[in-house]
């Protein structure tokens, strides 16, 4: 023993915000796995990070908000997949993180189940 800390006792500097991160640091960042990162660049076209030698993704800061924005709208609005690349088709993604959009997937969903309801009932 040399009386030196370990490596993985230090803590790490912290990033700029202005500096790319690894998939990993990028997953670790929104607490979701590296591959539901890699399955959403499949799914959203706007989401491409740089990537280097031997396919090594690094995101900017611009794919992190956009990674949040998805994030956000998939587990916390409740949106599906497909609701969520309507909206980024239609340019939502300037919505500020946490502030709901007009109507969520699900109130949508609940008032066109009431409106077939009403009209089964009338039947």
């Amino acid at each position: 023993m040399s009386g030196l800390p370990d490596l993985e006792d230090r803590p790490r500097p912290r990033k700029s915000a202005q500096a790319f991160r690894t998939i990993s640091e990028a997953a670790e960042q929104l607490n979701v796995p590296q591959h539901v990162l890699r399955f959403w660049e499949t799914k959203f076209p706007q989401l491409k990070p740089l990537k280097r030698g031997g396919g090594r993704r690094y995101y900017r800061p611009e794919d992190l908000a956009l990674l949040k924005r998805i994030s956000d709208l998939l587990y916390t609005q409740g949106y599906t997949i497909k609701g969520v690349q309507r909206l980024l088709g239609e340019g939502e993604p300037e919505l500020p993180l946490g502030e709901p959009p007009e109507e969520n997937a699900l109130a949508r969903l609940l008032a066109e189940l009431e409106e077939i309801a009403g009209e089964l009932r009338r039947l």
